[in-house]
């Protein structure tokens, strides 16, 4: 077993990711529940559905193939959005929306960027979010850049499903086998072809041989594999589905273990094939014996509806305490006025021992029916809790209303305790109603959560913070898929203000949002005296903000048409002698429906977790699906007793992060204080024009340069390429709720010492020689997992890459002056290798681990290579994988000269 194997599959069996709810699930070895979502923003073309058909009954078919019999796709759900005409055969969809959708049909951000992808960035085996295909991709030939659609879709289902990674790598395309031979990075070596060096200007193109570079040995840049068409190799999909040979994936014995690709970084050098067996999918199947070909999908069409939102709110005696009462009116208030989309229906509910139905469904239009439901909002708490009451009268509120409940969402508040809320489990199922539940304080019932689980709600913890309601209601925001009525958070922040004392803060308004802007600032005690000035100077004062007509200790103030860009600063007085707490919540829309502006998503690595398990923390930050780098996220994680952790999360690729620059940053959480709910806030900064918009899509399919076909070279046109990998982006600031989790199996006795884990696995070690000397960088661990300061390292190398099987028996380096950083930094080290004899195409193979000063050791690292190179005078260059120099010379000629006279 490679080394560090064992805690590399423990930590991942922990790891696993459950939060992002799919409907998919496996019946006799086909897969139902599959969504794929037309995006709001794409014009209505008939033809879109048949593409998606074909492309899924084609993917169908190859996907049996490659399980070998186990899995095939037997019911797909088609979603066409509101905005495309009513016909007779779309149905009304239960819980399919585009927010939860495993396929999304949408354009992309940046013309003519019509790669297919996933959205992958959890660890080895862990599901993926979603993948995206375009109209245009759906709708042209593009056959000989990809390959047949339905191969295309089975590649990126086993990132979304599976949680294996793509055998390719773009960035490094070649790399020096344990043969002392060139190899384009890929899986399995099996496919052949020839590695040729093309640039293109406009519509044409110059081809020649591909030449080593002088420093590393390895070819120059913009030289391409480009495969033969025709190959007796079956694998790897995960590298060429789109070669008609291909039609598995790689196996153990087929795999390329020295291949630099992302699956043998994030999975320690497995196949794919070996992870997707260790999936659930397969362990729970067996091949279907004797069929030669899966049964045709069944396809439902679909048509998203308007958004049906009722609340359900506790008002039982316990809402007494802590302000709570006032705490939810307040929240409820600001999801009604600022948070909920426009010409959604929307009732309300409150409960105690009993319930009452305070509105039925009423459609929200303009801010003259907004004060229609809050002003039934409750003004006093009293009795017990019976939380399937207010359920029940909340199904009413929506079937009064001539309106379904199947795909209507209820947000249930409350506080209490219930030991009859299992009572009505059976018949919330049955209503196909989808249930987002806020836990208040750390009483709330203990099943409360399952209401969610089984509906494919959200799930929200708050307690004592004033601003905790607010961002738990400003988290539930409608899945359409159309970002312009999207709400957005720029700041929720609770200020403890001495008496007579003032604070000040600001607010940043990028160009990219402004509609719909609402400055919110809530009290404990007294209203405090408001200063808001905007970018040009224009102040607004303490009567320009609204007070609540209900005493709910909260003033407004909309900002009228489009708020200024740029920086808002604002200033809060306590008048009152004693101190209190203020909080103030910026929120906003979108400027244009044509230009999209930085979101924010997070959530947890898993919706529970145990007490001897690390979580990981990821926050999304992104413009029109391109990642943002360069941003200050920062997450906070407060525990039912009030205890908060701080943590910078970061997108380093390295530790729980996946891949840099991708826009998703990260972080080990392992700072458990107790068991209970813990809630997850992430707040994203970008300050100083510190923030840059990536131009490349991370993890998307694999373009073919061309083919070789009867010994002429036949090149695609030129994927269309960016003049710059980045753009700058604006100071922003975003604020997103990530959600609650549960801990369990905390030791007894209040001891809240966090469980101790070893220092992070090192995934970005690289070698190079600078002269006689070994160069090596990566980036430093922690004492735990990514935090703090490991001890010592321990770095061993081999001219043998098999040596590394076993760490110990291979070469020790000196590290003997050698201190490790703080977590995150990047380290550097040279060294002479005294004992190894160094000579030209030396190769020297490296590793490494990371010791705490408790003695926990992490696991081995990736395996770093380092070629001497001593470029000969008359260097021959661009050769095949098992092609000898003079049949590729003479070989090459031929192609040449074909090419021409063709």
């Amino acid at each position: 077993m490679v080394p560090g194997l064992k805690v590399l599959l423990f930590l991942s069996l922990h790891l696993l990711q459950e939060v992002k709810s799919s409907m998919v699930h496996l019946n006799n070895n086909g897969y139902e529940g599959v969504v794929i979502a037309i995006n709001p923003s794409v014009s209505e073309d008939e033809r879109l559905i048949k593409s998606i058909k074909e492309m899924v009954t084609q993917a169908s078919t190859y996907l049996f193939e490659a399980s070998k019999g186990r899995f095939y796709f037997r019911k797909v759900s088609i979603l066409v959005p509101m905005t495309w005409k009513s016909k007779s055969e779309y149905l009304m969809p239960k819980q399919e929306s585009y927010g939860k959708a495993d396929v999304i049909v949408a354009d992309p951000y940046l013309k003519n960027r019509d790669d297919p992808y996933t959205l992958q960035y959890g660890q080895c085996g862990d599901r993926g979010q979603y993948i995206h295909f375009t109209p245009n991709f759906l709708l042209t030939d593009n056959l000989p850049m990809y390959g047949p659609r339905g191969r295309v879709f089975v590649h990126e289902w086993a990132h979304l499903r599976w949680g294996v990674f793509d055998e390719y790598n773009t960035d490094r395309p070649f790399y020096m086998s344990g043969r002392n031979t060139l190899e384009a990075t890929r899986c399995s070596t099996d496919i052949d072809g020839l590695n040729v060096f093309k640039k293109c200007q406009r519509d044409s193109c110059v081809k020649r041989q591909c030449r080593r570079d002088s420093r590393t040995g390895l070819y120059e840049p913009k030289c391409e594999f480009i495969p033969n068409k025709h190959q007796t190799a079956s694998d790897s999909i995960m590298f060429m589905q789109n070669l008609n040979s291909v039609v598995e994936f790689c196996t153990e014995k087929t795999h390329n273990t020295e291949a630099p690709n992302l699956q043998n970084k994030m999975c320690n050098y497995r196949s794919t094939w070996d992870v997707i067996k260790m999936s659930a999918d397969f362990q729970n199947s067996s091949p279907m014996i004797g069929t030669e070909a899966p049964p045709r999908p069944a396809f439902s069409l679909l048509k998203s509806k308007q958004r049906v939102v009722c609340l359900v709110l506790d008002k039982s005696g316990s809402m007494k305490n802590e302000d709570r009462l006032i705490r939810m009116n307040q929240a409820a208030e600001l999801y009604l006025t600022q948070i909920v989309e426009k010409k959604s229906l929307v009732g309300l509910v409150t409960f105690d021992d009993h319930a009452k139905i305070q509105n039925y469904l009423m459609e929200i239009t303009n801010s003259s029916d907004y004060p229609r439901i809050t002003a039934n909002l409750p003004q006093q708490a009293f009795g017990g809790t019976s939380i399937c009451s207010g359920i029940k009268a909340g199904f009413q509120a929506i079937t009064f209303s001539d309106q379904r409940t199947s795909g209507s969402e209820i947000i249930l508040l409350t506080d209490g305790e219930d030991d009859q809320i299992s009572s009505c489990f059976e018949e919330v199922k049955s209503s196909g109603a989808i249930i987002h539940t806020i836990a208040l304080g750390p009483s709330a019932a203990r099943e409360l959560e399952s209401l969610s689980t089984m509906t494919g709600g959200l799930r929200f913890y708050a307690n004592k913070d004033i601003t905790g309601l607010i961002n738990a209601f400003s988290g539930i925001s409608s899945l359409s898929g159309s970002i312009s009525e999207q709400a957005l958070q720029l700041e929720s922040k609770t200020l403890n203000i001495t008496g007579r004392k003032q604070v000040t803060g600001t607010v940043p308004v990028d160009s990219t949002i402004g509609n719909d802007t609402f400055f919110v600032v809530t009290w404990t005690l007294r209203k405090p005296e408001i200063i808001l000035q905007d970018p040009k100077g224009k102040k607004y004062t303490t009567s320009d903000f609204k007070d609540d007509e209900l005493n709910m200790q909260s003033a407004r103030l909309q900002i009228p048409g489009t708020a200024e860009t740029g920086t808002w600063t604002y200033s809060l007085f306590n008048k009152d002698a004693e101190p209190q707490s203020l909080a103030v919540t910026v929120t906003t829309r979108a400027r244009s429906p044509t230009t999209p502006p930085v979101i924010v998503t997070a959530h947890m690595s898993q919706n529970t977790a145990r007490y001897t398990s690390p979580m990981i923390v990821y926050a999304r930050v992104s413009q029109g699906f391109l990642p943002v780098l360069g941003a200050n996220v920062t997450a906070t994680i407060e525990t039912e007793d009030g205890h908060q952790v701080t943590l910078e999360l970061w997108d380093n690729g390295a530790g729980a992060d996946t891949v840099k620059n991708d826009g998703v940053y990260t972080r080990y959480f392992t700072d458990y204080h107790g068991n209970g709910r813990y809630s997850l806030k992430v707040h994203v900064q970008a300050r100083k024009n510190t923030a840059r918009l990536s131009l490349r899509q991370q993890s998307k399919s694999l373009y073919i340069p061309g083919y070789i076909e009867d010994g002429k070279i036949i090149l695609n046109p030129p994927r269309p390429e960016m003049q710059e990998a980045e753009a700058p982006v604006e100071d922003f600031s975003r604020l997103t709720s990530g959600g609650s989790f549960t801990v369990s199996g905390a030791p007894p006795g209040g001891d809240h010492a966090p469980p101790v884990f070893p220092p992070s696995r090192i995934t970005d070690l690289e070698a190079e020689f600078n002269g006689d000397h070994l160069h090596l960088t990566w980036t430093a661990p922690g004492k735990v997992l990514d935090k703090g300061r490991a001890q010592r390292y321990n770095i061993r190398m081999s001219q043998r890459s098999r040596d590394l099987q076993n760490f110990n028996n291979a070469t020790l380096v000196n590290t003997s002056g050698l201190i490790p950083k703080e977590a995150g930094s990047k380290e550097n080290f040279e060294f002479k290798p005294e004992t190894l004899k160094v000579g030209n195409n030396t190769m020297f193979y490296i590793v490494i681990q990371a010791i705490s000063e408790t003695g926990l050791t992490s696991a081995t690292s990736n395996i770093a290579q380092a070629v001497k190179f001593i470029p000969p005078e008359h260097d021959i260059s661009a050769l095949g994988p098992n092609i000898s120099v003079i049949c590729l010379t003479i070989w090459w000629l031929t192609v040449i000269s074909n090419y021409i006279l063709n």
